[in-house]
């Protein structure tokens, strides 16, 4: 276990709702992460450093929701040894999307955008 991904627990009307808002507000980027179909957890203004965690097509980490007291939560884990100074990734997996993302990730097997 690297670190858990914490932040506040919403539902996603008020995921789309605080999207907008966020993207109104000007704030560059926004850190919801789904947990399942119905919640997502909004790291944006109250979360930890997993928030900054950046994504790549050839991570040395991944990320996985478990269960702990019937409560869920994203924790990230390393598929290898992490080396001091190494950056800690994971891949997104965003959900495939007409409008591309694109992938800096600069990885040999990118796959060019995030979605």
């Amino acid at each position: 276990m690297v670190i858990e991904y914490v932040g506040q627990l919403i539902r996603q009307v008020i995921a789309d709702m605080r999207e907008q808002r966020y993207e109104d507000e000007g704030i560059g980027s926004s850190y919801l992460f789904r947990v399942d179909q119905d919640a997502i957890i909004d790291a944006t203004k109250c979360g930890n450093l997993a928030r900054f965690i950046n994504h790549s097509c050839n991570p040395n980490c991944y990320a996985k929701i478990i269960t702990v007291e019937s409560q869920k939560k994203i924790v990230i884990y390393s598929r290898q040894p992490i080396s001091v100074n190494e950056e800690i990734t994971y891949d997104y997996k965003f959900p495939i999307e007409d409008t591309k993302i694109p992938c800096l990730c600069g990885a040999d097997s990118c796959r060019g955008s995030l979605n």
